[in-house]
């Protein structure tokens, strides 16, 4: 059994900041990229930002520059800092792994239930 559980998220003003969490346990022999998505109401998910197991990062456009995704391999976490917040930031943000389980020594792909970040004044 594996879970991904997120954790950081609230109520923030127009230019703030917060600091997203998200740490898997379970049956895990490695894990490979992980990465942040959020789903705004009537709105399909999106890939906010994704690291993988050797650093490299990618971004959304709409984040460059403000938000900042890292991982600790010895806890299982990967963190997601969210500064200069705008009010279309506002989601529920998911995060999720692609690990491989020790198992079976299947690579799956694992989410998280998500946590809310809402930027209003």
């Amino acid at each position: 059994q594996v879970q991904l559980v997120e954790s950081g998220g609230g109520l923030v003003q127009p230019g703030g900041s917060l600091r997203l969490s998200c740490a898997a346990s379970g049956s895990i022999y490695t894990i490979y990229t992980m990465g942040w998505y959020r789903q705004a109401p009537g709105e399909q998910r999106e890939l906010v930002a994704s690291i993988t197991s050797l650093g490299n990062t990618n971004y959304a456009d709409s984040v460059k520059g403000r938000f900042t995704i890292s991982r600790d391999d010895a806890k299982n976490t990967v963190y997601l800092q969210m500064n200069s917040l705008k009010p279309g930031d506002t989601a529920t943000y998911y995060c999720n792994a692609d690990l491989m389980r020790c198992t079976d020594f299947e690579v799956v792909t694992y989410w998280g239930k998500g946590t809310m970040v809402t930027v209003s004044s």
